[in-house]
């Protein structure tokens, strides 16, 4: 029988039933990681950890984080279950393009948001005050799924790119707040990472990187506790020229980019597009 004290980390990951967060979970079990896995979907849950090194003692909870006492309840219990939880992911997202001007839109920005960026505030929340007294012994992280896209707001990606800009300031706030506590708030930009949300994209995707690789790189930059890490390094150039360019050029350059899709009835089907 396994106890937690065998395990290298202990890891708490939303959006774990697909895209980054699955494979996230899958490097950290390989790594040997005991893990509290969060998605909507049970089976789907339950079909990873059955693949896992150690299946039978990692924990899963289904539920939508948007359900924010749902969440709170899981961090609990996955706390009192491993007793000292040191890595927290808030991978879960959702990726869909949406129009302004289109009324329907609304209540899709609004989901975007909760889930992006509420649902991150959410996640982080039950593990401050439980980490504060381990983070000077042991190292200690919060992590923030951001994106590229969050650096300059993208046609057609209203929703997401407002998003992932809020995470991104969201974490760099919540890092200096914390800084003296020792805990290590991480932010992660991707680029455009294989995933069920790019591979509805019917656009080009530069330096595309496979989620398995993606994973490796990501738990790199959290163990070594960075404060910001752009993945695929590549897209991070891209990053920093995107935010020297002058408005005027910038709107030249992208006023005729591809955009992501408005999907059918998309705002019934939102879930599709999830991280």
């Amino acid at each position: 029988m396994t106890t937690p004290e065998q395990f290298k980390h202990t890891v708490f990951i939303t959006g774990a039933s697909s895209g980054l967060g699955e494979a996230m979970a899958r490097e950290y079990a390989a790594q040997g990681a005991l893990l509290g896995l969060v998605g909507r979907r049970s089976d789907a849950l339950e079909s990873l950890r059955a693949s896992l090194p150690n299946a039978a003692s990692h924990h899963i909870y289904a539920l939508d984080v948007n359900d924010h006492s749902a969440l709170q309840l899981a961090a609990q219990d996955f706390i009192g279950a491993v007793g000292m939880v040191d890595t927290v992911i808030a991978s879960a997202g959702i990726s869909v393009g949406t129009l302004t001007e289109l009324s329907e839109d609304l209540a899709v920005f609004r989901r975007v948001m909760d889930t992006n960026v509420l649902a991150t505030v959410a996640t982080f929340a039950p593990f401050i005050e439980h980490m504060k007294p381990h983070a000077p012994q042991r190292p200690c992280r919060l992590v923030g799924i951001a994106s590229v896209a969050g650096i300059r707001g993208l046609p057609g990606a209203s929703a997401y790119s407002a998003s992932k800009a809020a995470v991104i300031s969201y974490c760099e706030s919540l890092r200096v707040e914390l800084r003296a506590s020792d805990i290590k708030v991480v932010t992660i930009a991707p680029g455009y990472i294989d995933t069920p949300m790019t591979q509805i994209n019917t656009y080009a995707m530069p330096f595309l990187l496979p989620a398995a690789e993606f994973a490796k790189r990501a738990i790199h930059s959290i163990q070594t506790g960075v404060s910001y890490r752009v993945i695929p390094w590549q897209m991070g150039v891209v990053a920093k020229v995107l935010r020297t360019l002058p408005n005027f050029v910038y709107d030249l350059v992208f006023a005729n980019a591809p955009r992501k899709s408005r999907l059918p009835e998309h705002a019934k089907n939102i879930d599709i597009g999830k991280s």
